[in-house]
């Protein structure tokens, strides 16, 4: 079955972690044994192969470059101004890998239908996987005129926010809310028609960036914090909140969002024992507190900064993300409502939004 998944930063894994997706998984994995500068080096399970493996033919991927100020204890970019050269850096890997054929970008109506028409009839083994661009952490935008620059290339949502303190917005594991400038930019948003990722926000970003924004909103890698605590998850006033809004929320794959109690660095997925269906509470969840299957798809945040030692068990691969669909039946979920998790949400909004 078709999967559009809500959230993957393809090129900050290429440009940061070096890691060629143009080759099979075995050898990308090989290419990183001995390195230890990340904890999943050589544990990687994403290359485009495995993609269209998979049948993942749509993707949100990002552009993402931090900020920080000094002494901070998060890694990130000493100026917004190498921010901003980063996020071009990775711009141009998109250009090149679409100039290779392995994607093409998504900006409207007719080129998401058109992708999606492809990929819906037997895609060839080679097809290029469809993505939408996003901006995780709006640090690296300068300037009102450097976001217009970017809408102009591509770019179709942004969240303020990611870990830490920011430029716009106050993020995961922080204190605050949204700052002037985050202000500010929300309303270039809503002129340019941009989405607002609501991922990463705090709480009191959260409000406040709904209260001010009125544009399209989504959720493109969250859980639920009524089964894993923790202020990076949505509460259940924040879930019923989006769906309000009409907005689809898309699960992230990484283990400490879906155990209870999970230790980076120290807890394991088999000491664990988390497998991808523990995912499927999380959907059940929000269809549960919407009444429907219309507000959930995947997000899956895969290689995000982790690999497989903070996976599922029964992941080794993102075209394991297939196995949703049985799973999914299992629990009770109809042919629509699968497809409307594993793709037809992400598709129906974009329409929508896009109108």
């Amino acid at each position: 079955m078709l999967i559009f998944d809500g959230h993957l930063d393809l090129a900050m894994n290429a440009i940061e972690w070096n890691r060629d997706y143009t080759r099979p998984l075995a050898e990308v994995r090989q290419r990183e044994q001995g390195l230890t500068d990340k904890p999943d080096r050589g544990q990687n399970v994403l290359t485009f192969g495995e993609l269209r493996r998979g049948q993942i033919g749509l993707c949100i991927a990002t552009q993402i470059a931090r900020y920080v100020e000094p002494g901070s204890p998060l890694p990130g970019w000493n100026s917004p101004e190498i921010a901003w050269a980063v996020t071009q850096g990775q711009l141009a890997w998109y250009r090149a890998m679409e100039e290779a054929g392995h994607l093409v970008q998504i900006t409207d109506r007719q080129s998401l239908n058109r992708h999606v028409a492809s990929w819906k009839h037997s895609p060839p083994p080679d097809a290029p996987i469809g993505y939408v661009l996003s901006l995780e952490g709006a640090d690296s935008i300068l300037t009102p005129a450097h976001l217009e620059r970017a809408y102009a290339y591509g770019l179709r949502a942004v969240g303020p926010a990611h870990y830490g303190p920011g430029r716009y917005s106050a993020g995961t594991a922080a204190t605050g809310g949204l700052t002037p400038l985050g202000r500010e930019l929300l309303l270039e948003m809503r002129r340019l028609g941009i989405v607002l990722d609501v991922t990463h926000l705090t709480d009191e970003a959260f409000w406040e960036a709904l209260d001010l924004f009125d544009g399209p909103v989504w959720a493109s890698h969250n859980n639920c914090r009524a089964l894993v605590p923790d202020n990076r998850q949505f509460s259940d006033e924040q879930i019923r909140a989006l769906i309000e809004r009409d907005a689809v929320i898309g699960v992230a794959f990484d283990a400490w969002m879906m155990h209870v109690g999970w230790i980076r660095g120290q807890t394991t997925p088999a000491a664990a024992n988390l497998k991808i269906a523990r995912i499927v509470d999380h959907l059940d969840h929000i269809c549960q507190l919407a009444g429907n299957a219309r507000h959930c798809g995947i997000g899956s945040d895969l290689d995000g900064g982790y690999g497989r030692e903070q996976c599922p068990l029964d992941l080794d691969s993102i075209a394991d993300l297939q196995t949703l669909t049985g799973l999914l039946a299992a629990r009770g979920y109809g042919a629509a409502d699968t497809e409307a998790v594993m793709h037809g949400n992400w598709i129906r909004r974009l329409n929508e939004i896009w109108a």
